[in-house]
């Protein structure tokens, strides 16, 4: 195999031809010298098709490559200028780098995987790059990958929740594909017109195609839903409306809390003795599953029984309402109906409230319970962009957190160079 040939599989260069290889000492890295083949040359770098030359640009310049052991890599070059119909006076397109960028496509893929698998401080001690170039290479990689892959192919069942990722209420709205469990789309805000903009890249006519579409019950997610999908069934998610429960039933707990202190109002009472030393601490009792309390808690549970009898009416108010979803279908329906009927006479006025709300949410909950859909799938997602949010520290927009959030959970990881590209069946 010629010197030539080596050097281009080493540096994972293809459809170009190197010219020289040298060691420049005042940058400390190997210099190689390429330029595209004939059949590759004066095409547009934004679109990639061929346009007539116009000028020489600002003449040679450089992209960083992979290390070649301890050793920095620059690809030198000419970037001419081409005259594109659509896009006016462009830089030629390179087959070794993407547009605009610094870096070879090798260098960009390398870096995008190893920002989904490893932690910050690995990325920028290996790569020898700072944390905001890292945000610039996925945002480019994520690009690249939507532009040559329809990430709303097939959706029919979607999940729709919003999930704060910056302090001072910043939010993305997500949105996930049921039946792949793959996240299709993410953007900043949580309003009608973030979420109109989803519906607006789907399409009319694929969004006539969703059937289901789980989510809480926010009502600017209920209208543009019932405005874009006419034919989709939207499903409440169970977890949340049992959250309802929860907090009502928290709510009459510091009602019992407060009485049994003797507290005028929150800000003044006195000492916690007697009852109200006894009840402390019983949240976790109240709110845990009965199957999962300890012993000390199922103590205290059976104390609050026998001593507080509306605060433990609470607690069969909020457990009636759970087994509704364990129940589902005509089951679930009917145990519905009957925790509406005890709710509105329990004479507890957060749960009177709760069940009017319930009643307002009727037949989202009843095709939740019919489908069986929930929004554990997206939750998960959610998880786990929390998760990326903390290794995307650092990142000034959050264009680069979706675009990592993209690249880790829509099922379209980079490969590494090199490897098989795991995106294609072999």
């Amino acid at each position: 195999m010629r010197n030539v040939s080596v050097w281009g599989r080493v540096l994972g260069v293809v459809d170009a031809v190197i010219e020289a290889v040298d060691f420049d000492e005042d940058v400390d890295a190997v210099v190689v010298s390429v330029r595209p083949r004939k059949g590759a040359q004066r095409r547009c770098g934004r679109c990639g098709k061929r346009a007539p030359w116009y000028d020489r640009g600002e003449g040679r310049r450089r992209w960083r490559g992979l290390d070649l052991g301890t050793v920095r890599v620059l690809l030198e070059a000419n970037a001419p200028r081409v005259n594109c119909a659509t896009h006016g006076p462009t830089v030629v397109q390179v087959p070794w780098a993407r547009h605009g960028s610094g870096h070879t496509r090798a260098f960009d893929d390398t870096v995008a995987w190893l920002a989904v698998q490893c932690s910050k401080t690995a990325v920028v001690e290996l790569m020898r790059i700072a944390w905001r170039t890292v945000g610039s290479i996925i945002t480019r990689v994520s690009a690249d990958i939507d532009a040559g892959v329809d990430r709303f192919a097939g959706l029919r069942r979607s999940g729709i929740d919003e999930i704060s990722y910056k302090r001072g209420h910043r939010y993305l709205t997500v949105v996930v594909d049921h039946d792949t469990g793959r996240l299709v789309w993410a953007a900043p805000g949580r309003d009608d017109v973030t979420l109109e903009r989803f519906f607006e890249l789907l399409g009319e006519e694929r969004c006539a195609q969703i059937t289901h579409v789980s989510a809480d019950a926010a009502d600017w997610i209920a209208r543009v839903v019932a405005d874009r999908c006419p034919n989709a069934v939207r499903c409440a998610d169970p977890f949340h409306v049992v959250a309802w429960a929860t907090e009502a039933l928290d709510e009459v707990r510091r009602q019992a809390w407060n009485a049994a202190r003797g507290a005028v109002d929150r800000r003044r009472a006195g000492r916690a003795t007697g009852h109200a030393r006894v009840l402390k601490r019983a949240r976790y009792a109240l709110w845990k599953n009965p199957e999962n309390l300890t012993p000390h808690q199922q103590h205290k549970l059976a104390w609050i029984a026998k001593t507080d009898p509306r605060l433990h009416r609470a607690y069969l108010l909020k457990e009636g309402l759970r087994l509704v979803f364990v129940l589902k279908g005509a089951a679930g329906k009917e145990a519905l109906d009957r925790w509406i009927s005890w709710a509105r006479r329990c004479r507890i006025p957060a749960f009177v409230e709760l069940q009017r709300k319930i009643v307002r949410h009727r037949a989202a909950i009843d095709a939740s319970l019919d489908h069986r859909m929930s929004n554990a799938l997206i939750e998960s997602t959610n998880t786990k962009i929390r998760l990326l949010t903390r290794i995307a520290f650092g990142f000034r927009s959050p264009q680069a957190l979706i675009a990592l959030a993209m690249l880790a959970l829509g099922g379209q990881r980079p490969a590494l160079p090199g490897r098989p590209d795991p995106r294609i069946r072999q």
